[in-house]
């Protein structure tokens, strides 16, 4: 049987690394928060034909707006501003009318900067609820298991699980933000969510295994570490065969899916990747050297 456990430094060293990397893309690049966060105007538009980026970015400056503008497939444009009324729209879809033909309207949304910060307080609060209940739960699950580690440390393990899991995407889109103009919009806060959920119910499978069999070996001379690594390449398959499943479905909407799925799957690609990762790499050999740390 594999050693997983044995080679627990590396696995640990692993994601140590990958999580300063995010952490210092959040830090150099920051988060380029969409208007659902920061308040603004958002105005999808159709041309007949490509126009160029600077084109639109410059008729925006001479309306006297400052915008970001970005390309939506081949002929589209996805141009954000400071919150503008419907008359201010139709001015700016005249403007545009006028100077290359027919212009569609495909999108227009608006939101306060009062409702935009209510969104984030209300994101953050959501998640942070939802990990208090989830270590709640899992110490409650394993309350039958205390030794020789307590049935609340599993709990905050797989807490510890998902942020690793959270934070690879969030550095990624720090970096595409910069880059690419991707942006942090209630949908990526819904992809977090969705990953978290991924990551939780993964490592909570690979922690139940641990729990079967260290109660059913309750009397046996093998080690922890040893019933982990057990418990670990029991669960490898399965983990596995769920995860690649998934991400083949991902990767299809992701190619095939349009362009207004693509940041929001991309982050889901993100996420199970890194899951089924933590799940067996990360959380399990954590565990395990938390056991060994409260021996010495």
């Amino acid at each position: 049987m594999f050693d997983l456990i044995g080679r627990s430094k590396t696995w640990l060293m692993l994601s140590g690394c990958l999580v300063i990397v995010a952490i210092i893309s959040v830090a150099s690049f920051g988060l380029n928060f969409g208007i659902d966060f920061t308040g603004g105007s958002l105005l999808e538009i159709e041309f007949e034909s490509s126009v160029s980026e600077a084109e639109i970015r410059t008729k925006m400056q001479d309306l006297g707006y400052a915008a970001s503008v970005q390309e939506s497939g081949e002929t589209g444009m996805l141009i954000r501003t400071g919150t503008i009324s419907q008359a201010e729209q139709d001015t700016i879809v005249e403007t545009l009318r006028n100077a290359h033909g027919s212009v569609e309207v495909m999108r227009f949304e608006s939101v306060g900067p009062v409702i935009g910060e209510e969104l984030r307080r209300s994101s953050i609060s959501a998640v942070a609820l939802l990990l208090v209940l989830i270590v709640l739960y899992v110490a409650w699950a394993f309350r039958k298991v205390s030794k020789p580690i307590t049935s609340w440390k599993y709990g905050l393990l797989t807490i510890v699980a998902a942020a690793h899991d959270i934070i690879l995407p969030v550095g990624v889109f720090a970096a595409l933000g910069h880059f690419y103009g991707y942006q942090i919009d209630t949908a990526f806060i819904a992809a977090l969510l969705t990953i978290m959920g991924y990551s939780i119910n993964d490592t909570i499978v690979v922690f139940d295994r641990t729990r079967e069999n260290l109660l059913n070996q309750r009397h046996s001379d093998a080690s922890f570490a040893s019933i982990v690594n057990t418990s670990v390449m029991q669960s490898f398959t399965r983990s596995v065969n769920t995860s690649f499943t998934t991400l083949l479905v991902l990767l299809a909407i992701f190619f095939f899916g349009g362009e207004t799925t693509q940041s929001f799957v991309l982050a889901l690609i993100i996420g199970i990747l890194s899951g089924a990762y933590s799940s067996l790499f990360f959380a399990s050999p954590l565990l395990v050297a938390w056991e060994r740390k409260g021996r010495q």
